[in-house]
Formats: C-alpha cells, structure tokens, sequence
C-alpha cells in the first residue's frame, strides 16, 4: 500500500479518537469549547449512546508492569484480538517503556498532562520529545518506539490509543525489563 494511502487511512481512523480526545479535555467548560445548552433531561437512549464520564472509567493495573508504573482503562475492543480497539493509558512520573514496536500502526492523542516519545533501539529518555495535551502521536508498525513521564514531571499524562489488533508486541532487548523507572 503506498505511504498516501496509508496515510490516508490513519487520518481517518485518527479523527473520531481526536474529536473525543478533545472534548474529554476540557472539563472546566471553559477555553473556547462549544456549548450546546443544557444537558437533556433524561439523556441519551442508551441502546443507541453509550456515555461513561471520565470519573467512572475504571484504570487498571497493565498485567505484571511494576505498581504505580502505570494503568490502563480498556473503552472498546481488545488489542490483543482482531479488530479496533480503544484504551486509555495512564503513565505515572518516573516510568517510561523499553524499546518496543507493534504488528499495526497505533494513533494516539494526549488527553490530560505531558507525555514524552522516542524512537529507535536506543533507550535515551533525555532524548524523548514531549507532547502536551491534544497533541497527537502516530507510532507505524514495526517500528522501534518508548515513551513515557519524567520523575520530574508533577503529574501523570493520560493517553488515548486506537488502533486495530492484535498488536503483537516486541520488545527490542527481550533481555530488558519492559518498563523502566527514570
């Protein structure tokens, strides 16, 4: 497939994960969100709109990662299985991932704090490039990536991940621990 059609297709995947990226952003209602009135009274159908407020979404431990590392809210599909998939991914100060890729593309937007990225064989934390809220990520398949928060960062960063499973993970030195503190 050529790059503008791949491209192509990872812009359209990316704009429905952008467009909730954003408005889960602002919580305050301020900054220049669009406001549609008042909240209906009885809401949505929710045979037809599911709705789960930010505060309901439950993180979870991401299997045997170190604790406090990091967690992950599992909103749609599972990326270990065929199919697209959405989490949200919570990466706490003082922790980044070793040297990874993926078998898919994966397209993330960064929903609250400062997330920190990196690519190559080399882990270089001091390297990694931040990217602040409503920044958008593009990892391609198979290739050599980390990422994660500075121990000296005040707060975690919450990332939203779409992609299409399963993502067949692998780690660049198997010999590594997959998770690193910084």
């Amino acid at each position: 497939m050529g790059d503008l059609e791949s491209n192509r297709r990872s812009l359209l995947m990316a704009a429905p994960l952008l467009l909730a990226a954003i408005a889960a952003g602002d919580k305050s209602g301020a900054g220049g969100g669009i406001k549609l009135g008042p909240p209906p009274k009885t809401g949505p159908d929710p045979r037809e709109t599911f709705v789960q407020q930010y505060d309901q979404i439950g993180f979870q431990p991401w299997g045997n990662l170190p604790p406090h590392s990091g967690e992950m809210a599992k909103l749609y599909g599972d990326f270990d299985k065929p199919g697209p998939y959405l989490v949200l991914m919570k990466w706490n100060p003082g922790w980044f991932s070793a040297p990874h890729s993926y078998a898919t593309d994966r397209i993330q937007v960064v929903v609250f704090g400062t997330w920190f990225v990196n690519s190559g064989n080399e882990f270089q934390p001091q390297d990694a490039l931040p990217v602040g809220p409503g920044g958008y990520v593009k990892r391609t398949a198979r290739t050599p990536h980390y990422d994660g928060v500075p121990a000296n960062q005040p707060d975690p960063a919450v990332i939203a991940v779409f992609g299409v499973g399963p993502v067949d993970q692998l780690l660049i030195d198997p010999t590594q621990p997959s998770f690193r503190q910084v």
